[in-house]
């Protein structure tokens, strides 16, 4: 394994422009396959623009966030909650003196692993894959960038450097032993592996890219649930966070339009969450004080999020889309009825190995069960919404109706 070198343009124009405790491409713990250096980009870059040009980014356009693509074309889908989620993570990392680029590279991987139909299809996949290893979709990001993604010439995944993965693996947090020893296989072939599964935070631009996404979907599911007809403006009257701006907003602007005003009620809770997360974070920062950013690994606690109060409100508002959005009827109806494609397909194709291509070579050729049931679960997991459908069509025969 060899590490690309620093370069002017690229690693080189991160100098004395970063605080001390971000990463540094430079300093990369590297690749699994050695990859010649780039006289433009840094390490991270290149991570980027591996994403962004994965199979796996694409068919993030077709696979639900929360409303079903046949519910409007204007939803959010998994693709532009990721880019939502990646500017929100730029940001942050900017006004932090953090690099922008790991950060953002992390924010457009960090939903690779999802399968259709939002997190019905997960819940399904991870109930029936529960005798073989269960399936996460943070589990499932690594799957698809270290082996799935089957591109390049040398090797299989994207190869992309240490602090890209760590990201994706721990944004959220540090991973359980159980979950560490699952993923290890997976990791073969990493350099300082051990140290990737260690039981610790992860870089300061892995913990922005976790709280990047918690804004993004907090903002823009609000704006989905207003324009599907679940809420209105005065509903959020009651929303912790929201309400304050709400308010504000009806006092500036009287009379104002109903699109005009739940734009204005999204920019300005997004503006609010940042500058709380910047504020918040910047004097964590300053009070650990920490000299790198392996030193920040070393810490019992992250320090990139809400700050106190704006934690709890923002619990309380994920607690009211909880119950007026996401466990609507409106919602649920089609959920349970994505869960049911989720699943027939998965024991339909662990019963026949009825799949394309090389993944019907991969269940004939898989080793044992376990395997099999993995090909399965990757399958399906990379599936579109509108592949999945067409899937379920071809095998039984039958048209869902969601509506």
């Amino acid at each position: 394994m060899k590490r690309g070198r620093a370069t002017q343009e690229g690693d080189g124009a991160e100098i004395g422009g970063l605080a001390p405790y971000a990463s540094h491409s430079a300093q990369s713990r590297g690749r699994a396959f050695s990859a010649s250096p780039s006289p433009t980009r840094g390490e991270f870059q290149r991570d980027r623009d591996r994403i962004i040009h994965s199979t796996a980014f694409r068919r993030l356009q077709h696979k639900t966030q929360v409303f079903l693509h046949h519910e409007g074309h204007h939803f959010r889908t998994r693709l532009t909650h990721t880019l939502e989620v990646s500017q929100i993570a730029r940001s942050i990392a900017r006004a932090l003196r953090l690099n922008e680029d790991l950060a953002e590279a992390i924010a457009l991987a960090h939903d690779l692993g999802h399968t259709p139909f939002g997190h019905a299809g997960e819940r399904v996949l991870e109930r029936l894959m529960a005798e073989w290893g269960g399936f996460d979709h943070n589990e499932q990001a690594l799957r698809v960038v270290t082996r799935i993604e089957n591109r390049y010439a040398a090797h299989d995944g994207l190869n992309l450097t240490w602090e890209t993965l760590e990201g994706i693996l721990k944004h959220n947090g540090p991973v359980p032993e159980a979950v560490a020893a699952r993923v290890a296989p997976i990791l073969d072939g990493i350099p300082e592996r051990e140290k990737l599964l260690a039981p610790a935070f992860a870089s300061l631009e892995a913990q922005i890219a976790a709280i990047a996404d918690d804004i993004a979907y907090d903002a823009h599911d609000i704006d989905d649930a207003a324009r599907a007809g679940l809420l209105t403006p005065a509903d959020l009257l009651a929303a912790p966070v929201v309400a304050d701006i709400v308010r504000r907003v009806e006092a500036a602007h009287k009379g104002l339009e109903r699109g005009r005003m739940l734009h204005e009620i999204q920019r300005r809770l997004i503006t609010a969450m940042i500058e709380d997360v910047i504020a918040a974070s910047a004097g964590r920062i300053a009070a650990a004080d920490p000299a790198s950013a392996d030193a920040v690994r070393a810490l019992p606690h992250a320090l990139i999020g809400f700050s106190e109060s704006l934690r709890e409100d923002e619990r309380g508002l994920k607690a009211f889309m909880f119950a007026n959005v996401y466990r609507h009827g409106s919602v649920m109806a089609p959920v349970r009825e994505s869960e049911r494609v989720v699943e027939r397909l998965f024991l339909r194709y662990r019963e026949t190995g009825d799949m394309p291509g090389r993944w019907g070579e991969a269940y004939a050729a898989a080793p044992d069960d376990a395997a099999r049931a993995r090909v399965v679960a990757d399958f399906i997991a990379g599936m579109t919404d509108p592949f999945a459908l067409a899937e379920y069509a071809r095998l039984f025969d039958e048209h869902v109706q969601f509506r």
